[in-house]
């Protein structure tokens, strides 16, 4: 029976620690000074859709670049990587799928 018991807690250990590594990391986007969306607007979207990405003001310590135009209706996100590579974009009616997508994106980049 203790062996039964000892094995059991093991799987379960060993289950937890699988869940815990397929987090996705953190990513540090910094916000282009083009952008006119306010970042308030874009936080408040990320922690509902990517809460492993936050913003920077520091652009030495960011993973990507976001320049985030438009207004309701009309958003263009353009994703930029660390020397000014653009390597996504994308345009939608509503600001919370921009940045689904651009969350999609980063993450299926950086597993």
């Amino acid at each position: 029976m203790k062996k039964f018991i000892g094995v059991g807690i093991l799987t379960l250990m060993l289950g937890c620690a699988g869940v815990v590594s397929a987090a996705p990391h953190p990513i540090r986007l910094v916000l282009s000074p083009a952008s006119t969306v306010p970042t308030a607007d874009i936080m408040k979207n990320l922690g509902n859709k990517c809460p492993n990405v936050s913003i920077t003001l520091d652009p030495k310590r960011s993973d990507y670049m976001l320049a985030a135009q438009g207004w309701s209706g009309n958003y263009r996100f353009t994703l930029f990587q660390k020397g000014g590579a653009a390597v996504f974009a994308t345009k939608t009616q509503w600001l919370s799928n921009s940045v689904k997508d651009v969350c999609k994106f980063i993450n299926a980049q950086n597993p």
